[in-house]
């Protein structure tokens, strides 16, 4: 068996418990009771516990490579994780294509596909319905590999600062108010980081 393919399946078990326990519908189920807010720490810990991306490498979907390299050239990028088997995956990505589009050049938003590996043309199907043009990932190993085996849910998204750090919570399941979600949680790292907060260019 070929590396990518063995990471591919790995990657396919890990997709596997994901819809076991999650991406059941439309949004993530509402709390009964407002949470208390986290504190910085609690959601460093939070973010330490789903791992690193300061180490890794994967194939996307054109057949080029991704790395911890590309993540040092932005302030922020924001990973979507998502599977062609997720209704609410796929009925959330043009709401992510449009983010994408209206980012400023110090933060990206890239895709990962976790069963994207040996289903290439329905992964450009989706995206192009969809009108994503950025990044999509669809192999990986290292931290993405292992970020991968701590996800409970699809779909589910990060942020990665510079040096591969996640930072802040995840954003757990489809999002009403998706490009204001993103942008808190943007604004939030960056602040974080001490740069300056963006806003969204015209799509």
């Amino acid at each position: 068996m070929n590396r990518k393919k063995g990471i591919s399946l790995l990657l396919g078990a890990v997709l596997m418990l994901a819809l076991l326990s999650g991406c059941g519908g439309e949004t993530a189920p509402e709390p009964q009771a407002p949470p208390e807010p986290a504190s910085e720490e609690e959601k460093a810990e939070g973010a330490a516990a789903l791992g690193s991306l300061a180490s890794f490498s994967a194939g996307t979907l054109d057949g080029g490579t991704f790395t911890q390299d590309d993540l040092a050239a932005r302030d922020v990028t924001v990973l979507n994780f998502w599977a062609l088997t997720c209704p609410p995956c796929i009925a959330e990505m043009p709401e992510i294509a449009a983010f994408e589009k209206a980012l400023p050049d110090n933060v990206a938003m890239i895709t990962v596909c976790l069963d994207g590996y040996g289903n290439e043309d329905s992964v450009r199907d989706v995206l192009e319905n969809a009108g994503f043009e950025g990044i999509t990932l669809i192999t990986g190993d290292g931290g993405l590999l292992d970020l991968t085996y701590n996800l409970m849910y699809t779909p589910t998204t990060v942020l990665a600062g510079s040096d591969g750090a996640l930072l802040g919570e995840a954003i757990i399941g489809g999002q009403k108010e998706l490009a204001s979600v993103y942008l808190e949680a943007v604004n939030q790292a960056l602040a974080a980081g001490g740069k300056d907060e963006i806003t969204l260019e015209d799509a």
